[in-house]
């Protein structure tokens, strides 16, 4: 049901009852899309984008009452629902209210007076409900008051009380920082004068540490030099063990060819021995002929023995000249294995000395690192101390002004 009345006019009353198959109707001619269902929830929504837009000097959305002539109580009035725009008017809704007839105005206007019989007893009991409010707020603002001044008054009694308190603490607290300031700055003291001990020692360490590599530096040139000779001693060695060895096949060989040519010298006596023999037993007339072949013969051997025995004796020469050699090369080769030996000695005892000196290096290096921490924690400490006296400092200062501001009056105190 649709109903429009006028406040000013409380004889206007046009209505409209719409019942679904009258929607059915209304919804083929004006082509509306929503259900029976929706309608009502619809046409509340169009009528408030009309109440937003009626603040605007270009309202978009309007709505329309069109009525009749006025001396025509009966006519029909249509109530439209409008868009506008540049191009013309869209009706999105129309709808044809009825005015209404003595009855139906006379009972609008009974329900209306029975509202403000009702409307009049609540404002008579809102009068009375607010009365009671203003005793009520009255009683409690007296009572309230009293109250407050009471709380007031413990307010300050305990104020002063705190004050006496906290300026008891802060001479307290004054005593105790100034107490711990001493001892913290006696204690940088001492810090600083470790401090500098341990920055003396590390100097210290530092240029033991720069000679100890010097002297690493020169024991590794001398490791060198002495690896490089002992290298040059072992070639030199092994050249003459494979002369030597060369020398003592030669010799043997001599040996040998002395011993066949010994033979060899041998059995050509025994062959002249039994030749003379032969030469004895032989007929007379053959030792002639056979004489002069026997002395050829005999000469022959005669000067291969000559030439044999010299072979033998500058064998023998060449066999004392190479033992002569052999007990140079030996002895020569005695002394080079002694220097060897000597500098192996030698380098077994600068590694010794250089594997000391590492360890010393590495021991120096610790102890410096250990110092270097000791000065960082030293100087940590320093830093925490100085930062400390700051910050009570600050703490002080501020407990000073938190005393130094103005009281405030009792009832900011108690809020």
């Amino acid at each position: 049901t649709v109903r429009i009345t006028d406040d000013a006019d409380p004889l206007f009353l046009c209505s409209l009852a719409i019942g679904e198959e009258d929607f059915q109707s209304l919804k083929s001619q004006q082509g509306l899309l929503v259900d029976f269902s929706a309608f009502p929830q619809k046409f509340i929504d169009l009528l408030e984008q009309c109440i937003l837009e009626q603040r605007k000097q270009v309202p978009r959305f309007l709505i329309q009452l069109v009525t009749s002539s006025p001396a025509l109580d009966c006519m029909p009035a249509y109530l439209n629902v409008v868009e506008t725009n540049p191009f013309k008017h869209l009706t999105h809704l129309s709808l044809k209210l009825l005015a209404g007839s003595d009855s139906d105005i006379k009972k609008y206007l009974a329900i209306c007076i029975k509202n403000l019989k009702a409307l009049a007893e609540k404002s008579k009991k809102l009068d009375k409900l607010q009365n009671e409010w203003t005793s009520q707020t009255a009683s409690l603002t007296n009572k309230y008051s009293q109250e407050i001044t009471a709380e007031k008054e413990k307010v300050l009694q305990i104020q002063t009380q705190y004050q006496l308190q906290h300026e008891q603490q802060k001479k307290e607290m004054e005593a105790t920082c100034n107490r711990k300031v001493h001892h913290l700055e006696t204690r940088a003291s001492d810090l600083e004068t470790v401090n500098k001990d341990l920055t003396e020692r590390k100097y210290k360490s530092e240029s033991s540490i720069r000679e100890l590599k010097s002297k690493l530096a020169g024991l590794d040139e001398e490791y060198q030099r002495t690896k490089q000779e002992v290298l040059s001693l072992q070639r030199e060695n092994s050249t003459l063990d494979a002369e030597c060895h060369e020398k003592e096949k030669l010799l043997n060989q001599l040996r040998t060819r002395i011993a066949v040519l010994e033979q060899e010298v041998k059995d050509k006596e025994q062959v002249v021995i039994r030749s003379t023999d032969v030469c004895e037993s032989a007929q007379e007339h053959k030792l002639e002929e056979s004489l002069e072949m026997k002395q050829l013969q005999i000469g022959k051997f005669e000067t291969t023995v000559k030439s044999i025995s010299e072979e033998l004796l500058k064998a023998n020469e060449i066999i004392k000249k190479l033992q002569g050699e052999m007990k140079k090369v030996m002895e020569k080769m005695k002394l080079k294995n002694a220097v060897t030996l000597q500098q192996e000695k030698i380098l077994g005892e600068k590694e010794q000395t250089l594997q000391k000196e590492k360890l010393e290096l590495n021991n120096a290096k610790q102890a410096l690192q250990q110092k270097e921490d000791k000065v960082k924690i030293i100087q940590c400490l320093c830093i925490y101390v100085t930062w400390k006296s700051t910050e009570q400092r600050k703490h002080l200062t501020f407990t000073y002004s938190m005393q130094a501001l103005p009281q405030l009056p009792g009832r900011q105190v108690a809020n």
